[in-house]
């Protein structure tokens, strides 16, 4: 039987296969390396290999149906290395990667240049179950999923944390139950929220991972912060869910750890409102908005942005925080590229005094 090669169009190599006795050789599909489909050309390749494995007549000895299955998966291995030496060059495969999605994008908006281009996104689980008592209006989810599909869009890269307060909250927890216990089970309300919403999100078309700080393999891989900062760099929503993984932690200052973890440069927490107030808007009519806030006057006026974990971890990190409306339409993509919406926490405001 004659060897059959391979031939590699971008490295001129060719892959040798040498001859088995008593099997029939068949042609070879010439892989165009250079193509982003060249993976594909070669299973096709191995899948014909096998059509022709299958086709032995059952008069075939079994030493040659072994070697020439054993010789067609060594040939599979070789030619797809092939293919992944001359794709993957010194930069590496995620950077490559990054740079066709990036190249990809979809013009934002008239064009306009993006102020923040990695965001990390707090949605409140309260705010997921909309005008309902429990769990997740199915409404307000498709929103939110619609509302990041726009940023992905525009060309931002998207990190969201998700809280678990529509399912049930630690803080709450009934008497007799240890509050540890309350706060673990306030996190897997999380996970549920992120498994909703990465559903959302890639019925849209939109690239998701959820990631947990509490492994749970079967449905999510596990918060491994250099993976979850090359799914962003190649194009991918990461959803953290679980909180910290630790008792005692808000999803607040769960958002604020995971930002300073994967260099957001912004924190948008959306809510129900469309900012900060000093008294609750929804009971007091009167109630005054702010525009900008120092990290400092909303710990010393007990506004309760975010518990004062996240507030100092965000000021550390120098990382502003702006609070908005995510159920208007629009908002957040508006936020990403710089215009007022809601109200910003930011060191520069203190200095400014306002």
């Amino acid at each position: 039987m004659r060897n059959s090669t391979v031939n590699c169009c971008s490295s001129g190599r060719s892959l040798r296969r040498s001859p088995v006795s008593g099997v029939r050789s068949i042609p070879r599909r010439r892989l165009p390396c250079c193509s982003s489909s060249s993976q594909q050309h070669v299973t096709d390749a191995f899948m014909l290999q096998q059509d022709q494995l299958h086709n032995f007549s059952s008069a075939s000895s079994f030493t040659s149906r072994v070697a020439y299955e054993h010789e067609t998966h060594e040939w599979y291995g070789e030619a797809l290395n092939s293919v992944n030496r001359t794709y993957d060059d010194e930069e590496g495969a995620i950077e490559r990667r990054a740079a066709v999605f990036s190249s990809a994008r979809a013009p934002g908006p008239s064009n306009r240049k993006l102020k923040y281009e990695t965001v990390m996104l707090k949605v409140s689980g309260e705010a997921l179950q909309g005008k309902g008592d429990f769990g997740v209006d199915p409404t307000v989810m498709r929103s939110v999923a619609e509302e990041v599909s726009g940023l992905v869009k525009a060309g931002v890269k998207v990190a969201i944390v998700v809280g678990g307060g529509n399912y049930f909250r630690g803080a709450n927890a009934w008497q007799g139950l240890e509050r540890a216990t309350a706060d673990y089970v306030g996190m897997l309300a999380t996970v549920m929220n992120a498994l909703q919403l990465q559903g959302a999100l890639e019925s849209l078309g939109i690239d998701t991972r959820v990631q947990t700080a509490i492994e749970m393999r079967e449905v999510a891989e596990p918060y491994i912060r250099r993976r979850a900062v090359a799914h962003l760099q190649a194009g991918r929503v990461v959803i953290f869910g679980a909180g910290t993984g630790n008792p005692f932690f808000t999803t607040d200052t769960a958002a604020a750890l995971r930002a300073a973890e994967v260099n957001a440069e912004v924190f948008i927490k959306a809510t129900k409102v469309d900012g900060i107030y000093d008294c609750d808007p929804v009971k007091n009519p009167h109630a005054k908005k702010y525009n900008k806030l120092s990290y400092r006057q909303c710990t010393n006026d007990s506004l309760r942005v975010m518990d004062e974990t996240a507030i100092t971890l965000c000021k550390e990190n120098n990382i502003p925080v702006l609070v908005l409306n995510m159920l208007e339409k629009g908002n957040i993509l508006r936020a990403a590229l710089g215009e007022q919406v809601g109200t910003v926490v930011c060191e520069q405001c203190e200095e400014e005094g306002m």
